[in-house]
């Protein structure tokens, strides 16, 4: 298996659990949060997006999704045009609610097809490109694609807790 390969199957985990998480859920629930402290699954498929979206895209020289096809307007958030929710306080994290799980599905499945188009165009020895040299040691392509999927994996297993946590209470 090529490393290209290995990269898309993990970004397929991510899009697997995401959709786990989310599908069949209410706005209410999708929006719920245990403590005011906490984000909501909303919050946390939302961010997890945003960082794939923007990381991605950067590296790749592509656009946004979340710029190409408006998904700000589409979700019906009011947030900063680059925001991906890095910082976020408590209050922040509170204004990224949604209606429904439908367009927070589609937009983390318009971000995955564009990983994916963008690594299928990928050979072996682009993954050793350093990308960023504002680190010691640069940050390669690899690391940084990796570096996306451990976090999102985080973020998807935070928001399948939360599920857990509302649908047992």
């Amino acid at each position: 298996m090529k490393g290209t390969e290995v990269l898309a199957d993990a970004y397929g985990r991510v899009r697997e659990v995401v959709h786990e998480t989310v599908e069949g859920l209410t706005a209410e629930e999708l929006n719920a949060r245990v403590d005011p402290r906490a984000n909501s699954i909303a919050w946390l498929v939302w961010h997890l997006t945003r960082v794939q979206d923007d990381h991605v895209a950067d590296a790749s020289g592509q656009r946004q999704v979340w710029h190409a096809a408006n998904w700000m307007e589409r979700l019906g958030l009011s947030l900063p045009a680059a925001d991906t929710g890095y910082g976020h306080t408590a209050k922040q994290v509170a204004t990224v609610r949604v209606d429904s799980a439908g367009p927070l599905l589609e937009y983390h499945d318009a971000v995955h097809e564009q990983t994916l188009r963008f690594l299928r165009g990928l050979a072996a020895a682009d993954l050793d490109r350093v990308i960023d040299t504002r680190w010691d040691p640069p940050v390669t392509l690899g690391v940084r694609l990796i570096s996306v999927i451990s976090d999102d994996l985080q973020h998807a297993g935070q928001a399948a807790y939360v599920r857990g946590l509302l649908k047992h209470r």
